[in-house]
């Protein structure tokens, strides 16, 4: 990817523990919690190159942040849909 420096690589555990790097696009507040846009570093399987995935991120009881991939596609719709506004306002 181009211009990644490694402040913006996002470290995950898949649930068989394996480690996945994410570049963050965009942290998006939505409905009252705040979701991140994260693109894999390396394509995953079945995913195109310009395609991303959202994760809801919460505070854990640790003051952890922990990150929850998101299914529901109307919430998945919302966010890229404020992504995308909030990009259209900075165009401007």
């Amino acid at each position: 990817m181009n211009n990644t420096n490694e402040d913006d690589i996002i470290t995950l555990q898949t649930a068989n523990g394996e480690s996945v790097d994410f570049i963050e696009v965009a942290g998006i507040a939505y409905n009252n919690n705040f979701y991140v846009i994260l693109q894999p570093v390396e394509l995953l399987d079945g995913m195109d190159d310009d395609e991303a995935l959202v994760f809801k991120v919460s505070r854990g009881a640790d003051g952890e942040d922990k990150f929850e991939i998101e299914l529901d596609d109307d919430i998945i719709d919302a966010v890229f849909k404020e992504y995308n506004r909030l990009l259209d306002e900075q165009s401007k």
